[in-house]
């Protein structure tokens, strides 16, 4: 079978960070229902935070063409768009089965 290329997507603590309680709620409720969008849209394979409090914030692994769409969509988040989180994008490799098969994922239904 031949890897093929994803996206890694490290989401960093971003430099605006000083929202009140209501307002990051709003940001926190409008960034996973952008990842939820992206994952049925089969663009996401992978989101998810860290266990601790550090500066690495969570991670995305991105099934697009090129680092422009990769771009493109993480600038559709909320959270990002607000300047709390930032991010740097790295190419990755894996074989393309499971989590990582190309297209919109399965629902089971």
């Amino acid at each position: 079978m031949q890897i093929r290329k994803y996206w890694f997507v490290m989401l960093t603590m971003g430099n605006n960070r000083t929202h009140d309680s209501a307002t990051a709620a709003k940001i926190q409720e409008g960034h996973m229902a952008n990842i939820t969008r992206l994952y049925k849209e089969g663009k996401i394979k992978v989101a998810g935070p860290f266990g601790d409090n550090g500066n690495w914030r969570g991670l995305f692994i991105f099934d697009c063409a090129d680092q422009a769409e990769v771009e493109k969509l993480l600038n559709t988040d909320p959270a990002i768009a607000a300047g709390r989180l930032a991010y740097e994008i790295h190419p990755w490799y894996t074989a393309p089965m499971g989590s990582f098969k190309p297209g919109i994922p399965e629902t089971g239904n």
